[in-house]
C-alpha cells in the first residue's frame, strides 16, 4: 500500500531489515519464517533471497534515493533564493510582487528548465517561502466610487425576496 501521504520512509531502517533478513536466510531459515520475523511480505523476502544469492549481502544494501532526480541542484536553488531576495524588479518586472509565473520564467531563463506553476509553488514552499498578500492598496483606487457603488449600485443588484401571499410549494406549515 505504501506510506500515507506526507510520511517519509526511513530508508536506513528498511536497509537494516533487509540485511537482517539476509543474515537469517544465510542461516538456512525458510523464507516464510524470515518474513514473519522481519515483518515483511513473503514475496519481498523471496526477492531479497534472489539478490542475496546473486550479489551477497551487498545486494541488499540501500539502492539510493527514491524517485526522480531533481532538475535543479542545491546550488541552483540557492541562486533562485537569492533572486527572490533581490526582487522581481531586478529581473525587469514592473512591480515588487513575485508570482509563481514570474518565478517560473526566471528559472526558465536562467537554467533552461520548464516547471509548471504548481511545481514552482511546491519549490517555494520547500525553500520556506509562502504566499503573502501585498500590504498596500492600489494607487488607482477610488474610495468615493467604491462607497457610491456599495450604497447605490449594490442594493439594485442584490436579490430580495418577493412579497407574495401564496405559500411556497415547499412550505411545511399547515394552513
Amino acid at each position: 500500500m505504501g506510506n500515507p501521504r506526507g510520511v517519509k520512509r526511513d530508508f536506513a531502517a528498511l536497509e537494516r531489515r533487509r540485511l537482517r533478513a539476509g543474515r537469517l536466510l544465510a542461516q538456512g531459515i525458510s523464507q516464510a519464517e524470515v518474513a514473519r520475523q522481519v515483518s515483511a511480505h513473503r514475496q519481498s523476502v523471496s526477492r531479497w533471497a534472489q539478490e542475496l544469492e546473486a550479489k551477497g549481502l551487498a545486494g541488499l544494501k540501500r539502492a539510493g534515493r527514491a524517485g526522480r532526480k531533481p532538475r535543479l541542484s542545491a546550488e541552483q536553488l540557492q541562486w533562485v533564493e537569492g533572486a527572490l531576495k533581490r526582487g522581481p524588479q531586478a529581473f525587469g518586472y514592473a512591480t515588487q510582487l513575485w508570482t509563481a509565473q514570474r518565478v517560473r520564467q526566471v528559472i526558465a531563463q536562467q537554467f533552461a528548465v520548464q516547471f509548471s506553476r504548481r511545481h514552482v509553488w511546491w519549490l517555494l514552499g520547500q525553500m520556506g517561502w509562502s504566499c503573502q498578500r501585498p500590504t498596500g492598496r492600489a494607487r488607482e483606487r477610488d474610495e468615493a466610487a467604491i462607497r457610491r457603488w456599495k450604497r447605490v449600485r449594490w442594493p439594485e443588484l442584490k436579490k430580495t425576496p418577493k412579497n407574495t401571499a401564496e405559500p411556497s410549494s415547499l412550505s411545511t406549515r399547515a394552513d
